[in-house]
């Protein structure tokens, strides 16, 4: 949750000349709304069963995927994101993250949420980020990620 997936994705798929996808547009275009909507409608459960089901779906070979925060955590999407794709992780302090999301609306673990337990979540969830086959720094800016993440894929 804003360490720029989504931006850097973008950025490395288009210097590819490879498809990009953001799991987290896929789900919406799925559910026919936005993710904040579904999460108030249906719960964060339901929306990790979505999730699931459709992350086989978007790794597919020479694409560029941007997966929500939360996607790695389960153990068996982690098994298919290992076997299907070269995981990569950037990696910012929290510090950053919190910055870059305030005043968003448009992010449900977020929205609501305090600093102290935004923070809790991130945490709990580093552990598994940090298993990513690699780790590129977040705090440099989206053009230098990109270029990094690049020498990875094509190296």
């Amino acid at each position: 949750m804003g360490c720029g997936k989504s931006v850097v994705g973008v950025l490395v798929a288009r210097r590819a000349g490879v498809p990009f996808i953001d799991l987290d547009l896929t789900i919406e275009s799925e559910a026919g709304m936005p993710i904040s909507e579904f999460f108030e409608t249906h719960g964060e459960e339901a929306f990790r069963v979505l999730e699931s089901r459709l992350l086989p779906t978007v790794l597919q070979p020479d694409t560029v995927v941007a997966l929500g925060g939360g996607a790695p955590v389960d153990d068996e999407n982690w098994r298919i994101i290992v076997e299907r794709s070269l995981p990569v992780f950037i990696d910012c302090e929290f510090e950053t993250l919190w910055a870059r999301t305030a005043g968003t609306t448009n992010r449900p673990l977020r929205a609501g949420r305090t600093r102290e337990e935004v923070q809790a979540l991130h945490e709990q969830r580093l552990p598994r980020y940090r298993e990513a086959i690699y780790r590129v720094n977040g705090e440099l800016d989206v053009d230098t990620v990109a270029d990094e993440i690049l020498k990875l894929w094509s190296g």
